[in-house]
């Protein structure tokens, strides 16, 4: 423990936003460079605390003290060793994580907690910068060979995992580059791309196959996927909820992922606009998340009139609520990048009808303020009367999370079963009820967060590799059982 009073000495410091004015005007990221000196004194503040709960706040068992202490003793790359010890792509997490470790901080339960994605992310982005990160090729190679579907953070983790044990991998994306949500559904000033490609190079170096613009069942038949030693489904869950209201089928009304994507492109360099642009248009976005956060600032630098935020729930409190406490996952209202750009959050609202115009574009949103309930001991949503209003508008985005992964010629063909949410089910062993067919993240697990997407693909390339091969070398870090408790 490098300083046992840093936490007394420091207080809790995390990298400045570029003013607003200004990053609205790009895509780049939002936030400002952070001194060297200034992390590892942020670093200093960790407690080595005799029982470290954010190792257990974080999904992938992070050796966050470790990590701590070594960046504030000067050793960038024993605490890279230790950061990838556990986390395939820090450089992910670090900026794409809500960060459930710091609000496991042991200091968070009289202090602001430790600015552990900070230090995470910083460190990576120092070692990339080095050039500490290179390919890890295997020295032996098995001869079996596995297909990973679908190349968000889950089937990367999992085919990185697989092709360092020596099996050949290939992974099968349907879109034309690998990335998954990571390529066309976060905006570029949460995370650049150049941060997704770099990593990406380095996993074909190591001998991963990315096979793009292949959907199995469509583009690629589902036979010659079930003929691999081993299959890992990663595939997502890409099923989005709809909002079923009358006037629904009105033009100008999109799902955030047909909106997000098309964002992207502009940015890749595939279209010179976006067919769905809010430029110069009144913006509704349905849903308070994540998801709505990015059509907002995405949004916003399109040049939008205004914006408005919906969600349902009620207004979150600014402090951690009594019913959430600590080490817990705390109830607080979050403010993300986007929400200091612009546009306002209503609360508590929910929309009764879309209204359309002559040639049948959505020109207002029709809704109402509404109370939570319980009854029965179940919660549920009662409109309040006399808070009835028409809101005028000309898009209205809809990011109201995902049901779980799509159906199809996949999962028909492959003979895979479901569980009663509809995800694929899978044992403590992440097996389907095809032997030889694992599944990880999302599309088993439903909507998650990336940190568990990617702890999933591990603990699935672990599971893989003691079907292949009778044993594995490859660490454990959780099964399905163990995070139904977390």
């Amino acid at each position: 423990m490098g300083d046992s009073k840093g936490f007394l000495k420091h207080t809790r410091a995390t990298p400045t936003r570029r003013p607003v004015r200004v990053r609205l005007r790009d895509w780049q990221e939002v936030y400002e460079p952070f001194p060297d000196a200034d992390l590892q004194a942020q670093a200093s503040r960790c407690m080595n605390c005799g029982i470290p709960f954010c190792n257990n706040g974080c999904p992938l068992g992070n050796l966050i003290p470790d990590w701590n202490d070594l960046v504030h003793r000067d050793d960038w790359r024993g605490a890279l060793e230790r950061l990838h010890a556990t986390n395939n792509f820090p450089e992910f997490t670090g900026r794409l994580c809500p960060a459930p470790c710091e609000t496991a901080c042991v200091l968070g339960i009289n202090q602001p907690a430790v600015t552990i994605k900070t230090v995470e992310q910083t460190i990576v982005d120092k070692a990339w910068e080095e050039g500490w990160v290179v390919p890890l090729r295997p020295a032996v190679r098995t001869g079996r060979r596995v297909a990973v579907v679908g190349s968000g953070p889950a089937g990367l983790a999992a085919a990185q995992q697989l092709t360092r044990a020596g099996h050949d991998v290939v992974v099968y994306e349907r879109a034309d580059r690998p990335g998954g949500l990571m390529r066309y559904g976060i905006p570029e000033f949460k995370m650049e791309k150049a941060v997704l490609d770099r990593r990406l190079a380095q996993m074909e170096a190591e001998g991963t196959v990315f096979r793009t613009g292949a959907e199995v069942g469509v583009d690629v038949d589902v036979a010659e996927v079930a003929a691999y030693d081993a299959v890992v489904l990663a595939g997502g869950a890409t099923n989005w909820r709809d909002l079923p209201v009358p006037g629904r089928e009105l033009a100008g009304v999109h799902q955030a992922m047909e909106y997000l994507p098309l964002a992207n492109r502009v940015q890749q360099g595939d279209l010179d606009a976006s067919p769905i642009s809010a430029a110069g248009k009144r913006v509704v976005i349905i849903g308070g998340g994540d998801t709505g956060a990015d059509c907002l600032g995405t949004a916003l630098r399109q040049g939008a009139t205004s914006v408005h935020s919906f969600e349902i729930m009620p207004r979150p409190p600014a402090e951690r609520d009594p019913s959430t406490p600590w080490p817990t996952w705390p109830l607080v209202l979050r403010t993300a990048s986007a929400h200091e750009e612009g546009g306002e959050r209503w609360f508590s609202v929910t929309t009764k009808s879309l209204v359309g115009d002559e040639a049948g574009h959505v020109s207002a949103l029709a809704g109402c303020e509404v109370h939570l309930e319980v009854v029965d001991g179940r919660p549920g949503f009662v409109d309040v009367p006399g808070t009835e209003f028409e809101l005028p508008c000309e898009l209205v985005l809809l990011a109201l999370g995902f049901v779980g992964p799509e159906r199809g010629a996949l999962l028909e063909g492959l003979g895979v079963e479901l569980d009663a949410r509809g995800n694929v089910a899978r044992d403590a062993g992440w097996r389907t009820n095809v032997e030889h067919v694992f599944c990880a993240g999302d599309m088993g697990r439903g909507q998650s967060l990336i940190v568990w997407a990617i702890a999933e693909g591990r603990s699935c390339a672990t599971a893989v590799d003691r079907h292949l091969m009778g044993t594995t070398l490859m660490p454990e870090p959780v099964t399905p059982t163990l995070q139904a408790l977390r």
